[in-house]
């Protein structure tokens, strides 16, 4: 049965999937669902298997489940999707957190290679792309199915860490919207968008980036992972009569 999309407090017996799941934005996120009940995959990549399954296991509840895969190679996401289909049976919401970058001036065409817009495309949409057709069909079983893309305000203000990640935000917005309308009502799709986040996520970004951008900012502070997880949270719980749409979590920073 369809669900009538009712908010919710509780997230007991749902199955989350999330990509970058051990990184900083996607194990914030885990934590915030897992405390409500949820049973949470994390999808890494660069980290040993026994890191990975230690963050898993300081998740509340129990249950929690690691496999490493490339968003890049569709044949091992394919593969870890199969093997939460044998252990879970069904995806009720997936996270996009995965991602890289590297900056570079706007006005540097000639630092803003062949090779690095191939590289940040194929990671930062065509892996999004990739990751979203592998867990589809286990979201569509749940028939209340939630798919967050991490995104960034890059994707609207041309404002961001270089060129080709902009064009790629773009297009997972767009693109995201476009899975929203086709894949209703059984799944939702939702793109949240950060601006500035202490996250360590732009190589060469640290302390002194930080406070100018926090001078620049409306409410006066860079956003932490766990402003983005809650708003994560709330796509998931209370705000679930909303898709095929932008959640901007910048403290205005796009003004």
């Amino acid at each position: 049965m369809t669900s009538t999309f009712e908010p919710t407090e509780s997230l007991g017996g749902r199955i989350v999937v999330i990509t970058g799941g051990t990184g900083a934005i996607g194990l914030a996120s885990a934590r915030r669902l897992a405390q409500l009940g949820a049973r949470c995959v994390l999808i890494y990549n660069s980290e040993s298997p026994e890191s990975a399954a230690a963050k898993a296991a300081a998740l509340p509840g129990s249950g929690h489940l690691t496999f490493k895969a490339q968003i890049t190679d569709s044949a091992s996401l394919q593969a870890v999707a199969q093997q939460v289909a044998d252990q879970c049976g069904v995806v009720h919401i997936l996270i996009n957190s995965a991602g890289y970058t590297k900056a570079v001036p706007a006005a540097d065409l000639d630092a803003l290679s062949d090779e690095l817009i191939d590289d940040i495309l194929k990671v930062n949409f065509r892996g999004v792309i990739a990751t979203i057709r592998a867990f589809m069909p286990l979201l569509k079983k749940s028939e209340d199915g939630l798919i967050v893309n991490i995104s960034s305000i890059a994707g609207f203000t041309g404002t961001g860490s270089n060129l080709a990640y902009v064009a790629a935000k773009a297009s997972i917005d767009v693109v995201g919207d476009a899975l929203a309308k086709a894949f209703a009502p059984h799944v939702r799709v939702i793109s949240v968008s950060p601006g500035v986040v202490d996250s360590g996520f732009v190589p060469g970004r640290g302390a002194d980036f930080n406070e100018k951008a926090a001078a620049t900012i409306p409410l006066r502070r860079i956003g932490t992972v766990d402003d983005v997880a809650a708003v994560v949270q709330a796509c998931a719980t209370t705000m679930r009569y909303v898709t095929g749409t932008r959640i901007v979590v910048d403290g205005g920073r796009h003004l």
